[in-house]
């Protein structure tokens, strides 16, 4: 028997959304909701990766600092690119541990790669792995450098990171680079040859793909995953 959550992923971000509703000034909350639109709005007029693109050569970095390539995680099969946008994001410390209970087996048993990659400079960036335990690898993308290539980042919009600033964040913190820039939370499947054989780009962090969508696209089917909620 199946020892996953039931809860989809959509149905953890319904969670938050109230739980923001109930503790956030209502300024906020809107603030965060027009943010997010404005972003989906933007993505639809942008160029991004798409399936069949073929990547060039790139190298992320781990928290000991040594390169892991786009190769060497597809040498032997397909791999599993989670971006994220920094440690700290509520959404992705939703989407991350989600991922954690309920594709990170499927994808062990198959013997496909996963690694979750975020422009956010270690050491920081290793404490979304280590606070929820996760078992596959957290990766660096310094400068955004990958991120740009794929046409998957967005930058804040003057609201946004006034609000930022208020908090005593700081770009280079986020991301390592002067620029107010995040990558919008993407799924990509990486075939050998650096082939994108699967991506789904989510301008709007707070909806992001099940795993059933993911499995479905490796040909991949696990009865314990569920996107009811």
């Amino acid at each position: 028997m199946s020892t996953l959550s039931p809860l989809s992923l959509q149905s953890r971000y319904r969670s938050l959304e109230a739980e923001r509703r109930q503790t956030w000034p209502p300024e906020d909350v809107s603030r965060n909701i027009a943010q997010r639109q404005a972003i989906a709005r933007d993505h639809a007029r942008t160029s991004h990766v798409e399936v069949g693109d073929v990547l060039p050569y790139h190298a992320f970095l781990d928290a000991s600092g040594a390169a892991v390539s786009l190769d060497d995680l597809t040498a032997s099969g397909a791999a599993v690119l989670v971006f994220f946008r920094f440690s700290d994001c509520s959404a992705c410390n939703i989407a991350l541990p989600y991922y954690a209970e309920t594709l990170a087996p499927s994808l062990k048993t198959a013997g496909i790669s996963l690694v979750a990659v975020s422009a956010q400079p270690f050491p920081v960036l290793e404490e979304i792995r280590t606070r929820h335990d996760l078992p596959f690898p957290v990766l660096n993308d310094p400068g955004l450098t990958l991120a740009r290539i794929l046409g998957i980042t967005y930058v804040f919009d003057d609201a946004a990171r006034d609000t930022a600033l208020s908090k005593g964040e700081r770009s280079q913190a986020l991301n390592g680079t002067e620029s107010w820039e995040l990558p919008k939370p993407t799924i990509l499947v990486l075939e050998p040859g650096r082939i994108v054989s699967f991506v789904e780009i989510s301008p709007d962090w707070m909806n992001r793909p099940e795993t059933e969508t993911i499995l479905k696209a490796l040909d991949l089917t696990d009865k314990g995953v569920s996107d009811a909620a």
